[in-house]
């Protein structure tokens, strides 16, 4: 026990980042790491998009509704002004900040503080996702977690969205999105293609 909270208690300035797809456990993973460090008497805060109002206006939530208090915030160069005199900081749903995050996250690791970040790696087209992908590139350590595809079982590549939207932005549950792997969401998106295109054949009326 005691190497335990040794390990925890002397970690030096780090960033970690968990990514994936919807329901792959990334807030899950994230609010274990939490409160590992405080179980390790470290000084924590955790932050969040203000945005992020699915569950809680305040507290981090995953889908499997494990909580963990938060500050919601405006914009990363507020986390700064919020995390002196803190041993780990962890962001919840990344991907909703701005690019400011990365050099928030290089400056709290450079002043000898964890950073513990999680976000979803790509958007419901598969792209990637604001800052997630640069902070990806300087973490100390990246951990991938995979959600199940809905349709076949496998391991689940992007969040397919299931509601006729186009905002990048759209926040949502299992009723919006579902996890699918490589090959289904191909199948998935070729289908949709099929559909657009006979929807928009003219109808052939017989007189």
């Amino acid at each position: 026990m005691m190497e335990y909270l040794t390990g925890e208690k002397h970690r030096f300035g780090r960033i970690e980042v968990v990514c994936g797809s919807m329901f792959s456990g990334k807030t899950e993973e994230l609010i274990r790491r939490m409160k590992r460090a405080e179980f390790a008497r470290q000084k924590v805060e955790i932050f969040k998009p203000s945005i992020d109002t699915r569950y809680s206006e305040m507290d981090v939530v995953s889908h499997d509704r494990n909580t963990i208090p938060s500050t919601p915030v405006e914009s990363s160069s507020t986390i700064l002004l919020l995390a002196s005199d803190i041993d780990v900081v962890g962001i919840d749903e990344a991907q909703f900040l701005d690019d400011g995050l990365i050099d928030v996250c290089n400056e709290l690791a450079n002043r000898g503080v964890r950073v513990i970040v999680a976000g979803l790696d790509m958007d419901f087209r598969g792209r990637p996702f604001g800052p997630m992908p640069s902070l990806c590139a300087i973490a100390d350590e990246v951990t991938k977690v995979h959600a199940i595809c809905v349709k076949c079982g496998a391991l689940a590549y992007v969040s397919h969205r299931l509601v006729q939207n186009e905002r990048r932005v759209l926040l949502g549950e299992q009723t919006e999105y579902e996890p699918l792997c490589r090959e289904c969401y191909r199948k998935v998106l070729a289908e949709e293609v099929r559909t657009k295109v006979t929807d928009s054949l003219p109808i052939n009326h017989e007189l």
